[in-house]
């Protein structure tokens, strides 16, 4: 059980979170292991598709269907979330590691890592978050509880609008170069604010990102063609559509828990007002871990140490609650679980728009 030690926090300022001692705590777990994003991706994106193999396979709505179907979701899920990992990775490190994630899982997903490369490292910026400039940031709290129903359902269409960016648009840039620029602004970025528009220079390491999105134009074209000639099973597309639309309403339900999205927009957040609008759910390492994987149920400590693998996350929560001298303020980010996070955020939501 978590008990916060008898110390009066200091509000108000920016020592409420005693950082140093914070970075001496988990100063030795900043270093990736290759061999465990290895391992884990490759993994997860085996079983992944062996799984949808197995369901496109089986006859529809048969138990073998529906149970290969939940671990194709689960698993290709977590193999898509390395996006987020690939974003923080030093610049220039893990080269392969990032081919082979956008060859089994960006890719077929059309989600390649250039679509996350950049815009999120804006979220980080002290100066962005929170901000009308942070693409991953809506102020929830602040608005009608049907904003958040709205934003999740957005996910039923998603696949369709990923498939019209990559089969449709990328043809269009090279055909029309005048609407390059839009395509890039609006239609280029996995952001959950409906108004971003992403900067021409918004990439980190994925400067191939052209080679990226033909990738995924020839794929998708492939697919289609295979099917007009009858070499693919037209209801691959079905499952393909029913596996995609979960993994995005499992991704919105994380998000809407990752943060506590107070913040209006029109003013920048301090350091420590922008972790404790930060989420940790520790939770159960094996069931919280399925809907916020490889890492991101400890939303909030990576928020303080975004540099820090997945991998290491846990055991940082752990010195951080048990050793910093001053964890009042360290815990108040924490809640039990995925319906808690959302509990609180819907009932914050209803209270401010009564």
């Amino acid at each position: 059980m978590i008990e916060t030690k008898n110390v009066e926090p200091k509000l108000g300022t920016e020592q409420i979170i005693p950082l140093r001692q914070a970075h001496d705590l988990v100063r030795d777990l900043m270093k990736p292991n290759p061999w465990i994003y290895w391992l884990d991706f490759l993994f997860h994106v085996s079983l992944g598709w062996a799984a949808f193999v197995i369901a496109l396979s089986t006859p529809f709505f048969s138990a073998w269907q529906l149970a290969s179907y939940i671990i194709a979701v689960l698993a290709l899920y977590r193999s898509a979330i390395f996006t987020h990992e690939l974003t923080h990775l030093k610049k220039g490190t893990f080269k392969m590691f990032r081919l082979v994630w956008n060859m089994l899982c960006g890719i077929p997903l059309m989600i390649p890592s250039f679509t996350y490369d950049g815009v999120h490292n804006d979220h980080h910026k002290p100066d962005i978050y929170g901000t009308n400039k942070d693409g991953e940031y809506l102020p929830f709290a602040t608005k009608k509880p049907i904003v958040m129903v709205g934003y999740v359902l957005l996910s039923i269409i998603l696949p369709l609008l990923l498939v019209i960016r990559f089969l449709i648009l990328t043809p269009l840039c090279y055909l029309a170069p005048s609407i390059r620029k839009i395509v890039w602004e609006r239609a280029s970025s996995m952001t959950i604010d409906p108004n971003y528009k992403r900067d021409k220079n918004a990439i980190r390491s994925d400067y191939n990102w052209r080679q990226q999105e033909s990738a995924a134009f020839l794929l998708a074209m492939l697919v289609i063609m295979g099917i007009s000639f009858g070499v693919i099973p037209s209801h691959l597309l079905i499952l393909w559509y029913a596996v995609a639309l979960a993994i995005f309403l499992l991704n919105s339900l994380r998000t809407l828990a990752a943060h506590a999205y107070r913040n209006p927009g029109e003013h920048r957040m301090t350091f420590s007002e922008q972790y404790l609008d930060s989420v940790n759910v520790p939770g159960n390492q094996f069931i919280t871990a399925l809907w916020a994987p490889v890492g991101l149920r400890y939303h909030a400590t990576h928020h303080l140490f975004m540099s820090m693998p997945y991998h290491n996350l846990s055991e940082a929560q752990r010195r951080l609650v048990n050793g910093l001298d001053d964890n009042s303020l360290y815990i108040k980010t924490i809640r039990h679980s995925l319906r808690d996070a959302l509990i609180q955020i819907w009932h914050e939501s209803y209270k401010f728009t009564r």
